[in-house]
């Protein structure tokens, strides 16, 4: 493709997600919830590839013998539920504080509470899960500083795009890649949350762990960050209840010790993180978006 075309392609895509958030930012609140189980039934329609990636990963969790006509409303589900996460996502500019306030139960947030009076910030490790932008905008109106790292996207103008909406809903807005690592550092010196989506090792080279009952990699910096700056890591989510609304869980902070080799240490606490990711999944299988490989067995298979 060449480069002219590449700008006219790439500027559709933005326009494209740009004019779906305003349709349904103007919709009724009666249609939302069709509208989010219609979004994730035509992603199962156009994309048989994620599909068969969410029956690995459902397979994962309910077990090998998950199969058939369970494995099918299991499938579509996560779908469903895939598609209400960005709807919801993208109505939350149309949304008033009170609003917001209503649709938000919690529990643990206390734990969040006494990290941050310890001084040293909180991380807040989770999977990608739920509603995770609705609780971040949640704690943002209600005045924690919150910096959430997330996964670049192609075209350029896209990412720049997402970033700004949800910097727009108080966020700070942090790429994944290279400059990460610092901006985070400094936001956890400020006492801030940090918001990491822990279950993908998006940039590989990760930590081995194992991660419902199979080996894997997942990222190494949120043990990495807890041991250089002393903040709790707190494994959390953001899960949907049924008929709407959010209930948001933050578990006790995951021990965070010095026992020998730093890289040793990565290794231990990464795979104290799985296992918590493993509970908060485990309670709401079908609300886990992961529609990418994520075992080495999934690109095998892909």
């Amino acid at each position: 493709m060449t480069s002219r075309r590449r700008r006219v392609a790439d500027r559709a895509v933005v326009a494209a997600y740009k004019g779906g958030a305003r349709a349904v930012q103007a919709l009724p609140r009666r249609a939302v919830a069709p509208t989010g189980r219609a979004l994730g039934a035509a992603l199962g329609r156009v994309s048989p590839g994620r599909r068969r990636m969410l029956e690995r990963h459902l397979r994962r969790v309910h077990g090998p013998g998950l199969s058939g006509r369970a494995l099918r409303q299991a499938v579509r589900a996560s779908l469903e539920s895939y598609g209400r996460y960005w709807v919801e996502s993208f109505r939350l500019p149309a949304l008033a504080p009170e609003a917001i306030d209503a649709a938000m139960t919690t529990e643990g947030l206390d734990v969040l509470d006494a990290a941050l009076a310890a001084g040293n910030g909180a991380i807040c490790a989770l999977p990608h899960l739920g509603g995770w932008d609705f609780g971040g905008v949640w704690l943002a109106r209600r005045g924690y500083p919150i910096t959430v790292v997330v996964e670049p996207l192609e075209p350029r103008a896209l990412f720049e795009w997402f970033a700004e909406f949800r910097r727009a809903l108080g966020m700070t807005v942090v790429p994944l890649g290279p400059e990460a690592g610092s901006a985070v550092l400094r936001a956890l010196r400020a006492n801030e949350v940090v918001g990491l989506l822990s279950d993908r090792d998006i940039q590989g080279g990760g930590v081995e762990v194992e991660l419902f009952g199979e080996r894997t990699t997942l990222p190494p910096g949120p043990a990495t960050l807890a041991l250089r700056t002393g903040a709790p890591l707190l494994p959390t989510a953001v899960y949907f209840r049924p008929g709407g609304g959010h209930h948001g869980v933050v578990r006790p902070p995951v021990p965070v010790e010095r026992h020998g080799r730093l890289r040793d240490d990565i290794a231990r606490i990464t795979q104290l993180l799985a296992h918590e990711l493993e509970s908060l999944i485990r309670a709401a299988p079908e609300q886990w978006h992961l529609l990418q490989p994520n075992w080495p067995s999934d690109l095998d298979a892909g």
